[in-house]
């Protein structure tokens, strides 16, 4: 099934009459959570899902790391609520952190930025005795991403070099969706060819047509498996860091 832009209000419709489609996980997993150093407390802009600087400062800077829920990339951008279980110290609703990075810990679903982690107290002292504590038992679940004023956008990865190397990478993906493949229209043949997978949520392809590149990309979610295209086109003089709006909001 394909999504354009057109067809966004249609799919407004659907959402607001599945409510429970579209809710977040209704329980908690329980598990562990931990932090890595950061000069200025924010993410790593070279985490492995390849964000950049959107790795870094998404979120205000509360972004994690995970392993588990990795599932080979296409857990990227995905959005949690993590509380931890300590009554006198842990706020009760926690912290919201998008997954930015790739992260292996002592039986850690997360290993968060420590924005993220001082989140997870009640208030600053209470953060600093659990960040004194390094791990943490948590709770957490899967909650819908909110990107207020954001469209889904095209970044052109940095790697890129025009016209040989076209990659890209997906930002700003609203709702419980994974990105799970992307592929480039090939206008002399007329077909949709695939991306690769590079790593993280990089897709590329190698010797991309000349001219304007027309994308779209699969999402999957509770509410199935769809196919989401733009009307707006990567231009034909596209640049490593270049982003481009897609007009495109998936809830």
């Amino acid at each position: 099934m394909e999504i354009s832009f057109k067809h966004q209000l249609s799919l407004a419709c659907v959402i607001l009459l599945l409510p429970a489609l579209c809710s977040s996980q209704d329980s908690f997993t329980d598990s562990r959570a931990t932090y890595y150093g950061s000069p200025d407390c924010y993410g790593n802009p070279r985490g492995a899902c390849g964000f950049g600087e959107y790795g870094r400062t998404v979120n205000d800077g509360s972004v994690a790391g995970v392993s588990r829920l990795w599932r080979n990339g296409s857990g990227c951008g995905a959005c949690y609520q993590a509380r931890c279980k300590i009554p006198q110290y842990c706020d009760e609703n926690g912290a919201y952190v998008v997954v930015t990075d790739y992260g292996e810990g002592d039986r850690t679903d997360f290993i968060m930025s420590p924005r993220a982690y001082s989140r997870l107290g009640r208030n600053a002292d209470a953060s600093a005795e659990l960040f004194k504590y390094g791990v943490v038992d948590i709770q957490y679940r899967r909650v819908p991403c909110r990107y207020t004023g954001y469209n889904v956008v095209y970044k052109v990865h940095e790697h890129s070099r025009n016209p040989d190397y076209f990659a890209v990478v997906i930002l700003y993906v609203d709702g419980t969706y994974d990105v799970n493949a992307v592929q480039l229209f090939q206008q002399d043949c007329q077909e949709w060819k695939p991306m690769r997978r590079a790593f993280g949520a990089v897709f590329d392809y190698s010797n991309p047509p000349s001219g304007e590149l027309y994308l779209r990309f699969q999402v999957s979610g509770n509410a199935g498996l769809y196919w989401v295209q733009s009307n707006n086109a990567v231009s034909s003089d596209w640049k490593a860091g270049a982003t481009y709006d897609t007009m495109v909001q998936l809830n």
